[in-house]
C-alpha cells in the first residue's frame, strides 16, 4: 500500500509528544509549543476522533521547578523530579484543553498495568470508559515508583503499548526529528528521507541499530514502538511535532514524517494476539445458545450462557470456553474469577450485583478480549 488512506480513517488514536518538544531550552515547559500541540489534538476530536495523549517532560519540568541547574542521575532524585513535573505538565494540559472545552484525566501507568492480565482488564476499562465520556486521558509512565533507570524514549513503549491495550487505528510518535532517514542526514548529504516502509522491514534495523547513528536519537525506541504497536494492526507515524501542522496533516493522510505500515486488519491482528497471550487457566461450559451466539453474531460472553466452570483461574486469566461436548469454540480474557464465576453462572447480568454483594462487567468475557477457535 502507497496511499495513506488507513489513517486519514483512524478514528482512535494514541498521540505521544516527546520531551524534546516540550522543553524550552531548559527553562521548562515550552507553553506555546504545548498549546499548538493541544489545538491540533482538539481539531482531531472535531473530527469526531478520540485520542490518547502519551507525553514526556515531567522529568525536564519538575528539573527547573526545584531549582536544579542540572538532570540528575540519581534514581531517587529522577523520581522526586517526576513527582514534581508531573502536576505541573498536566496543569499546562488541562489549561490548553479547557480553551476547547475539552476534559483531560491523568493516567500514571507501569508496564505492568498493560501487560498482567488483571491490570489489564482495569486498565482498558477505564481508559475506553474515559474515551466515551469524551475526556482526553493524558498517561504518562509512573516514574516516582519505577524501580528499573528512568530511560529516554521509554515513553515510546509505553505509547505502543496504550495502543495495544485500546485498539488503536493510529499511533502518531512526535519528536523533533522529521522521521526515519537512510542515515544520519546530519553528517550523509547522501541520507534518503524515509516515506513508507513495513514495519517487519528488516533493512531498518541497520538504520536505527544500537551500532547505527539513528540510534542516538532515540529512533531505535520508535521503531520498537511501531512493532509492538502493530500486533494490534495500529498504523504508525514518526513526525516532528515542529511542524505546527503536523498533526492535522498526518490525519488527513498527507505524506508527512514517517509511516511505519503494520500490513494487518486491526481486529483480525489483535485476536491473533491475544490467543497467543497464554494458555487457558480454566474452562467455561456453554450451553448450545451461548455456543451459536458466539459463532454467529460476535458477541460477549454472559454469565446466563454458562453451563458450569472448571479449573481455578483469576480475574483477567486466559480461559477457554467449549461447547457441551467438550469441544473448544473460543478462548478470552475472562472479568471473574473461578470462584465467582460458579456463582453467577447460570444467571441473568442483570442478577450479578444481588449475587456477589457488589457490581461487576454484566460479561464474563467481553468480545473484545474473545477469540473464536
Amino acid at each position: 500500500m502507497t496511499t495513506r488512506t488507513d489513517i486519514a480513517a483512524a478514528k482512535r488514536w494514541v498521540v505521544k509528544i516527546g520531551s524534546a518538544l516540550l522543553t524550552n531550552n531548559g527553562t521548562g515547559l515550552d507553553d506555546r509549543m504545548i498549546r499548538l500541540l493541544v489545538e491540533q489534538l482538539a481539531t482531531l476530536r472535531t473530527r469526531g476522533c478520540e485520542v490518547v495523549l502519551v507525553s514526556s517532560g515531567a522529568v525536564a519540568a519538575g528539573v527547573v521547578r526545584l531549582g536544579w541547574k542540572n538532570r540528575p542521575t540519581v534514581l531517587h532524585d529522577l523520581q522526586a523530579a517526576a513527582a514534581v513535573g508531573q502536576s505541573i505538565l498536566v496543569q499546562h494540559y488541562e489549561t490548553a484543553f479547557k480553551q476547547h472545552d475539552i476534559a483531560t484525566a491523568q493516567v500514571l501507568l507501569g508496564h505492568d498495568d498493560v501487560i498482567a492480565r488483571d491490570r489489564y482488564l482495569n486498565a482498558r476499562g477505564t481508559l475506553n470508559t474515559l474515551l466515551r465520556l469524551g475526556v482526553v486521558p493524558i498517561v504518562n509512565e509512573n516514574d516516582t515508583v519505577v524501580t528499573d533507570e528512568i530511560r529516554f524514549g521509554d515513553n515510546d513503549t509505553l505509547a505502543a503499548l496504550v495502543a495495544n491495550l485500546i485498539d488503536a487505528d493510529a499511533l502518531l510518535l512526535l519528536t523533533d526529528q522529521e522521521g526515519l532517514y537512510t542515515s544520519d542526514p546530519r553528517h550523509d548529504s547522501n541520507a534518503q528521507f524515509i516515506e513508507q516502509r513495513s514495519v517487519g522491514d528488516a533493512s531498518l534495523d541497520t538504520m536505527v541499530g544500537e551500532g547505527g547513528s539513528l540510534g542516538r536519537g532515540g529512533m531505535i525506541t520508535k521503531l520498537r514502538a511501531a512493532r509492538l504497536a502493530a500486533r494490534s494492526g495500529t498504523e504508525t507515524v514518526i513526525a516532528s511535532g515542529r511542524n505546527e501542522t503536523c498533526v492535522t496533516c498526518v490525519a488527513d493522510g498527507k505524506p508527512v514524517g514517517t509511516w511505519l505500515s503494520s500490513g494487518e486488519r486491526p481486529q483480525n491482528a489483535r485476536k491473533q494476539w491475544l490467543a497467543s497471550l497464554v494458555q487457558e487457566q480454566g474452562t467455561l461450559v456453554l450451553d448450545e445458545g451461548a455456543v451459536r451466539v458466539l459463532r454467529e453474531s460476535g458477541r460477549s460472553l454472559l454469565p446466563v450462557g454458562v453451563v458450569s466452570v472448571e479449573g481455578s483461574f483469576s480475574r483477567g486469566d486466559m480461559v477457554a470456553c467449549t461447547d457441551p461436548a467438550g469441544h473448544e469454540v473460543a478462548r478470552g480474557l475472562v472479568n471473574y474469577n473461578a470462584d465467582e464465576a460458579r456463582l453467577i453462572k447460570g444467571s441473568a447480568s442483570a442478577a450479578i450485583n444481588d449475587i456477589l454483594g457488589y457490581g461487576g462487567d454484566k460479561e464474563l468475557i467481553h468480545r473484545d478480549n474473545l477469540v473464536l477457535v
